[in-house]
């Protein structure tokens, strides 16, 4: 057989899965063989990751991908970035991580800045101020009881290699998300560890994607039924790092938006853009796969509409999104707009009544029905996502021809449609697994099963008849 078969772990914020990607003269078909839910939850005062769960949940994966593809090769890993897990001495998780959503940062931010100052700070790491970051994570860690215990800072994509192989790394997408990293090193950086006293042996080593972390550990090889050779390859890890793998671009003048759980909207660039325009745009220059920079900002994406949701199942709503989309489309276009770059719409809770404050604030009036709510949500992403293209082609003096929208909101066609005239520019929607597609590209092309080109990859994607094409309204609104 000339077919040959990858796994991909990916886990989102709201949920993971377990694909098989099987390649077979360079063509790529992807396998959903376990999908599960993802959520963190409060424990002892903090709003923590079930990461043990999780583990278990891909575990359960790939025992099924096992016994469906038993020729399995390797198994590539990618999750939200941001947040990591302790170790003590002994490699044990000291405790379930914490949430990027949680609020402890709030208490710290300014003692960071008080030790290095925003300008400096972001000729460094290249990074757009959000409190989210690991650089103000663990300077809260610092003040918590399981600081002095911790011999090891682990991200959580490496955490699941590390439990699947033993070997202990950092990939190099996901490390570019921490604060932590010289951008222009593409390593650790020495200044910041000690100015923030972050001792240097916590860190693993930076590991780019493409490298074979290791050998499955043969006893779960065995309880798992995958072959004594499956190994774990590097792939860019951060989830977004993947999904822009699978931009199906024909060229270089592209923005692409990956629009999930966050939505991240921004341009490829060959270097990290450290200018000061940058930084008060507020923009961030994040590693990419073959050393390239993902340059841009993070605003929140499906999130508003998967916590509205949420809220009105509590008040005893049974409401379909499909059908609220269906109603929202047919609403006029230039209601109320919110900020969706806003972190106040960034934790948990009652999601409709803050759409609905921030709308008030900022437009006078506010959506009072589910379907208007909806429709705020999605016109705010669209017109987010066309003012964030714009903003990121001056700075970087990069004309655009086309948005990619890839992951979850690519099916979304109110969406796409809305960003299209917003941006005044053709939009393409798909691949809607473009993280999973991603991480099995990069795995495939690490053992000579597909080209070894990201222009090349990319090419055979755009031809997918999946790609669905959306054009800007002849009157384009400006965003």
């Amino acid at each position: 057989m000339s077919e040959r078969v990858f796994a991909a772990v990916d886990l989102g914020a709201s949920s993971g899965r377990v694909i098989a990607g099987v390649v077979e003269r360079s063509e790529v078909a992807l396998h959903p063989v376990h999908r599960f839910p993802n959520g963190a939850r409060e424990v002892d005062g903090r709003l923590r990751w079930d990461f043990t769960g999780l583990y278990g949940e891909v575990l359960t994966g790939l025992a099924r991908l096992a016994r469906e593809f038993p020729r399995v090769e390797s198994i590539g890993i990618d999750t939200w970035g941001v947040d990591y897990g302790l170790l003590d001495a002994g490699g044990a998780l000291l405790a379930e991580p914490v949430s990027h959503r949680d609020w402890r940062t709030a208490a710290v931010i300014d003692d960071v800045h008080a030790r290095i100052g925003r300008e400096e700070l972001y000729q460094i790491n290249g990074l757009q101020f959000t409190p989210i970051n690991t650089i103000y994570q663990l300077a809260a860690e610092q003040r918590d009881a399981f600081w002095s215990k911790a011999a090891h800072i682990v991200l959580l994509p490496d955490l699941l290699a590390y439990w699947l192989t033993g070997e202990l790394r950092s990939e190099f997408t996901d490390a570019s998300t921490t604060g932590l990293m010289d951008v222009r090193t593409g390593d650790w950086s020495p200044s910041l560890l000690d100015r923030l006293d972050i001792p240097a042996r916590l860190l693993p080593p930076v590991e780019r994607p493409g490298a074979t972390r290791g050998p499955v550990r043969p006893d779960l090889c065995a309880r798992l039924g995958l072959p004594p050779s499956t190994v774990v390859t590097t792939v860019g890890s951060h989830d977004t790092a993947s999904a822009v793998v699978a931009v199906p671009a024909t060229g270089r003048r592209f923005a692409y938006v990956s629009s999930g759980t966050w939505s991240l909207v921004g341009l490829e660039l060959e270097a990290p853009l450290l200018t000061p325009a940058a930084r008060k745009a507020n923009f961030t220059n994040e590693g990419g796969v073959d050393r390239r920079t993902r340059f841009l900002r993070n605003l929140l994406g499906l999130w508003l509409l998967q916590e509205s949701l949420r809220t009105w199942g509590e008040r005893g709503r049974s409401d379909d999104l499909a059908a609220l989309l269906t109603e929202a489309e047919t609403l006029p276009a230039g209601g109320p707009l919110i900020d969706v770059a806003d972190p106040a719409f960034l934790p948990p809770g009652d999601m409709p009544d803050r759409i609905a404050a921030a709308a008030r604030a900022r437009d006078g009036r506010a959506p009072s029905t589910p379907a208007e709510t909806v429709r705020c949500i999605v016109e705010s992403l669209a017109a987010g996502y066309a003012a964030t293209v714009r903003r990121a082609s001056a700075l970087a003096g990069a004309d655009v021809e086309v948005i990619h929208v890839v992951g979850g909101g690519s099916q979304n066609a109110l969406l796409c449609r809305l960003t299209a005239d917003a941006a005044g520019l053709p939009v393409t929607a798909g691949p809607v697994e473009a993280t999973a597609l991603g991480n099995v590209l990069v795995q495939a092309r690490t053992r000579g099963a597909v080209p070894a080109s990201l222009e090349a990859i990319r090419a055979r994607l755009a031809r997918s008849p999946a790609i669905r094409r959306f054009e800007p309204a002849p009157s384009g609104r400006s965003a």
